[in-house]
């Protein structure tokens, strides 16, 4: 007995062309807008002389740390290394884009789980999207994004969007949850509204979660670093790609070096950001 197919790759395929046939001057202005976002932060961050640059984010390492000094020490002799390594505008150009695509990626984030929140439907349809894009190989969202927006920094923000949200959704779900029912029934009983219970209440007592979710979409934009290298995205991760395919140890070894320190970099700050 012959057991016909399911053609869901074929319904997936058409899918895609369907839409770049029908959205395709949408998707060529969101390239326009996200392709500026990313030169101009490129830019933005290489105003600044390597040393100079440095010494301002060590000062704003040592406040936000709450006058940590092994903290801003840290931060500039991780920063001093990436200059001394030749890497300087690499990494300049791979924080331009994990900064771009985690801002984009909050976005979107943290409203949908605010609704997943509040609407038990909506969190029902949410819940397996995020389950299949948590679970789906990374390496699969390559293919529509270079389909949409050819190759190059755009494709690797878009996949590296859909691949960084999920945590965010999630937490900033499970905060607004736990969320003690007597704060609430307090906002109701002095007559908030929605908007004012959401605002004032609910998502200040939910800040740690939703701040965790913040350090994991920045985490997990900068793990999509490399994987977007190989459809043109540039920065390390392109550094890396290049070790792998000249087989070149020690170049892939201080590209990968470079991520790690930017990685434990952004880690601090958005982990002394959270409210304790």
């Amino acid at each position: 007995m012959t057991i016909t197919k399911i053609p869901i790759g074929e319904g997936v395929e058409t899918l895609v062309n369907w839409i770049e046939g029908n959205f395709g001057f949408v998707l060529d202005v969101f390239s326009d807008i996200t392709d500026y976002m990313i030169s101009g932060l490129n830019d933005a961050l290489l105003l600044f002389p390597p040393i100079l640059f440095t010494l301002i984010i060590a000062i704003a390492a040592y406040f936000v740390g709450n006058k940590d000094k092994r903290l801003a020490i840290g931060t500039a002799v991780g920063l001093l290394l990436l200059d001394n390594l030749g890497l300087w505008e690499l990494s300049m150009e791979t924080i331009a884009l994990v900064l771009a695509s985690a801002f984009l990626a909050l976005v979107i984030a943290i409203p949908l789980g605010i609704i997943s929140a509040k609407n038990e439907w909506a969190f029902h349809v949410i819940k397996p999207m995020l389950d299949l894009m948590q679970t789906m190989p990374s390496f699969v969202y390559l293919i529509p994004a270079v389909i949409f927006f050819g190759l190059g920094n755009v494709p690797g923000l878009v996949a590296t969007i859909v691949f960084a949200m999920p945590p965010a959704i999630r937490l900033t779900n499970l905060g607004i949850r736990q969320v003690p029912k007597e704060l609430t029934e307090v906002a109701d009983a002095f007559g908030s509204t929605p908007w004012q219970k959401l605002v004032k209440v609910e998502l200040p007592t939910a800040l740690p979660s939703i701040m965790a979710g913040v350090n994991q979409c920045i985490m997990l934009s900068l793990s999509m670093v490399v994987i977007a290298a190989m459809i043109g995205a540039r920065g390390l991760g392109y550094q890396v790609l290049i070790g792998i395919q000249r087989v070149d140890i020690g170049q892939g070894f201080e590209a990968g070096l470079g991520i790690v320190i930017i990685a434990i970099i952004l880690d601090r700050f958005t982990q002394h950001l959270t409210p304790k």
